[in-house]
């Protein structure tokens, strides 16, 4: 009968529309979800029954169902928290996180470090990322990001870069003792490096102008200091001489002595280079980037070297392109590894596990992992935390939309039952 045709297709509209103000409910229980992504109830009409045959036409419909729910997967609102390890995704890619129960993937980057040293999700998922060599370089390795080591190993210093300008009027001839360089050299500074150990020594640098375009200079450090040293006086750790154009250039850089033995079992005879920069002839350069020899006061324009002492770990930060630094006591910083993101050819068809995560399925595709910014994968922010992208004024609409058409349907089979009444009152 037509009227208990209608009774079940009011049914089927009860049904679904139910089902869809859950999906309702479910976006707005996680408008405060960090990374949630709302989704849609689309429905779909049942099969119809033809009245005319394989004709068409003249069909009478059957009602309705939930054909899917589908997240709307746009990019939610990027705030700034004063949290480290706090990540946001701008962009299509997704965390890749690992634990007990296998690999999953979230946009929810509310980070910790874990009493092991492991980035890891609220629930102790092991976050992934890409980890660095140890030079600093960041290589294509997928591992599980953790704390560098608390201690950094020291850095014996291998080249001392001066950039100076000795004074060309200084008269020449000035004999130089080792044991008053104040004196006796035309010009004087100090420098430090490190020895195998991490040690710092403070090397005093004299010059002495010897002839037109030529000055020798030797390196002093404290005898206390170095191996078979007498304490109190200085003991020579390096010798070389420096040649100059008319110009002013350097020319050549020479070294005549050399032997960087520091005691307190620091490696003996230290290969330390002392580069006064690129000279014309030694180093086949300009002398443009160099030490110089001008009519002006001799002076030490800049210094730096690339040893390092022993340093604790004394911070962490991620930059915007996911990369997780180390700074150390000693001034030093290392990058450790970068984070690592997924992408989907289906992004739609990952299948929703709970607790902020997603998991990879048939109709997703598989996950092409990547690094921050390359292949479409998206931007990383730090100290920043992606937003839910519930819109609780839309969800409202949607909950009226589907309580009206709840609502109707109910009316809809109320109405047939009463038209079966009339149909059972017709024998009285």
């Amino acid at each position: 009968m037509a009227v208990l045709t209608s009774m079940y297709s009011s049914v089927t509209g009860l049904k679904s529309h139910g089902q869809g103000l859950s999906v309702v409910a479910d976006n707005i229980a996680n408008a405060s979800t960090n990374g949630f992504k709302a989704s849609r109830a689309e429905f779909q009409d049942l099969l119809s029954r033809s009245l005319k045959g394989a004709y068409g036409g003249n069909q009478i419909g059957r009602g309705t169902k939930l054909g899917a729910v589908n997240p709307i997967l746009v990019q939610g609102n990027v705030d700034n928290t004063e949290r480290v390890t706090d990540l946001a995704i701008n962009g299509k890619g997704f965390f890749v996180v690992e634990g007990y129960d296998g690999r999953a993937y979230s946009r929810n980057g509310e980070f910790h470090f874990d009493k092991e040293g492991f980035l890891v999700t609220s629930d102790n998922y092991k976050v992934k990322g890409f980890e660095a060599d140890p030079s600093g370089e960041i290589t294509n390795k997928l591992e599980d990001i953790k704390l560098p080591s608390a201690l950094v190993n020291a850095k014996p210093s291998k080249t001392v870069r001066m950039d100076i300008n000795l004074d060309s009027r200084v008269p020449k001839g000035k004999v130089f003792d080792p044991q008053n360089p104040y004196d006796s050299a035309d010009f004087t500074t100090g420098i430090e490096v490190y020895d195998s150990q991490g040690a710092k020594h403070l090397v005093t640098m004299a010059f002495n102008h010897v002839a037109d375009g030529v000055w020798e200079y030797t390196g002093l450090a404290n005898g206390s200091e170095v191996q078979a040293g007498i304490p109190g006086q200085y003991q020579q750790v390096i010798k070389g001489r420096l040649t100059f154009t008319p110009d002013g250039l350097l020319n050549t850089e020479e070294v005549l002595e050399k032997n960087f033995s520091f005691n307190n079992g620091a490696k003996a005879n230290q290969d330390i280079t002392i580069d006064f920069g690129e000279s014309i002839t030694t180093d086949g350069g300009t002398g443009l980037k160099a030490s110089k020899q001008y009519g002006a006061k001799s002076d030490l324009v800049s210094w730096s070297q690339d040893g390092a002492a022993a340093g604790r770990l004394t911070g962490l930060s991620f930059d915007d392109t996911g990369v997780l630094t180390a700074m150390y006591s000693n001034g030093e910083t290392q990058d450790m590894f970068q984070i690592a993101l997924a992408k989907f050819q289906s992004p739609e068809g990952l299948f929703k596990s709970g607790s902020n995560k997603m998991r990879e399925s048939r109709e997703s595709g598989a996950p092409a992992f990547g690094k921050p910014a390359e292949g479409g994968r998206g931007q990383v922010f730090a100290k920043s935390i992606e937003r839910s992208t519930t819109d609780i004024a839309k969800e409202f609409v949607n909950m009226i939309q589907y309580q009206r058409n709840f609502q109707a349907n109910a009316k809809g089979i109320s109405t047939a039952d009463e038209m079966l009444a009339e149909v059972i009152n017709i024998k009285r």
